[in-house]
């Protein structure tokens, strides 16, 4: 966790800044990072982060459009050199809050303050800093969708269930308990499915959580919320469809399931496969183009990975100790299989 110091620098920041914008990852701890953050400030602009690997310079325009005083990185571990420099050319101060493992070099320079959970071991997601930094008991809910969604089981879940027990169920015991098996999991889930829409459609789900005042207004039928409960239930038949077919793959040590389309949910799909499936290794692939996304869940799945991933051309990828995406060309997909089924026989 961030000590006393580095949280009242934060809290200076967000209190200097006049018109931020905040960059957050593209998934449902992203999204309610920045939630809190902006409900308790009142102002600034938010970017779903869409490019992969990292937050590249083609995110420049938006500081500059919004005419930003402050640039806020919440959840995103990789950011180009290039959308670095421009900012820091501009004069705009950036406060970076990751909890990943950052092996990009970037160190701490003028204008530029790294805030991150990781280098203590804690690994406590961007939304958990934000509730404790912000402290605002209405935000609760928030906070704890984008904890579970990104497999932690925050100190104050027991506050959540005494507020909400019709969202929760007693017997949650881990945090994908929570994700897959309440009422609030689903919420979180079908915000993950939300961030896969056009940016317009994001832009209008930002404006709409924004003004929630609980859990129970996300999925409400509403005019200003349609176009995010249609994609939602949209993109849940398919995911659903895609993880009985996923479960079909099922090997003695792994399941490794690949497809193709225009739906990239190979990190929800993995999730889940890895809740239902915790003794195996899980991968993910989607296959788009040329190029491959992975996603992989398993015990040291990041060590067997990174060992994968010398062997390959062009092939990126990192994340946490048992769950870690991918990128690699589609045409090493074949060699890819044959060299991570070997490290996970070793």
């Amino acid at each position: 966790m961030l000590n006393d110091r580095q949280m009242s620098e934060i809290k200076e920041h967000l209190e200097k800044a006049q018109n931020p914008l905040f960059y957050y990852d593209n998934d449902a701890d992203g999204l309610c990072s920045f939630l809190l953050l902006r409900r308790f400030l009142n102002r600034g602009k938010g970017v779903a982060i869409r490019s992969y690997p990292d937050l590249n310079k083609e995110y420049v325009r938006k500081a500059r459009e919004l005419n930003a005083d402050y640039v806020f990185i919440l959840d995103k571990p990789v950011v180009s050199g290039e959308f670095i420099s421009e900012i820091t050319n501009m004069g705009i101060p950036m406060v970076w809050i990751d909890h990943h493992d950052m092996e990009n070099g970037i160190k701490r320079r003028d204008n530029i303050y790294i805030y991150n959970t990781a280098e203590d071991n804690g690994y406590e997601p961007v939304s958990y800093i934000s509730y404790k930094l912000t402290r605002k008991k209405e935000d609760l809910w928030i906070a704890l969708m984008g904890c579970i969604s990104d497999h932690y089981l925050p100190d104050f879940a027991d506050d959540f269930a005494k507020e909400y027990p019709e969202l929760w169920n007693r017997n949650v015991k881990k945090p994908f308990d929570a994700y897959f098996k309440t009422e609030i999991g689903k919420i979180a889930l079908a915000l993950n499915f939300g961030l896969m829409d056009s940016t317009t459609n994001i832009v209008k789900l930002q404006n709409y959580l924004i003004n929630c005042k609980g859990p129970g207004e996300v999925l409400e039928e509403r005019r200003e919320n349609k176009a995010f409960r249609e994609k939602c239930d949209e993109i849940k038949k398919k995911y659903d469809s895609l993880v009985e077919k996923a479960k079909e793959n099922i090997e003695k040590r792994m399941i490794f399931f690949e497809y193709g389309g225009d739906l990239s949910i190979s990190s929800e799909i993995a999730n889940e496969l890895y809740y239902d499936y915790s003794e195996k290794y899980i991968i993910v692939a989607f296959k788009k183009g040329v190029v491959c996304n992975l996603s992989l869940r398993g015990k040291n799945v990041k060590t067997i990975l990174e060992k994968v991933l010398k062997s390959l051309e062009n092939a990126t990828g990192g994340g946490h100790s048992d769950a870690v995406g991918a990128r690699i060309r589609l045409a090493d997909l074949g060699k890819f299989k044959e060299l991570i089924s070997g490290e996970i026989e070793k």
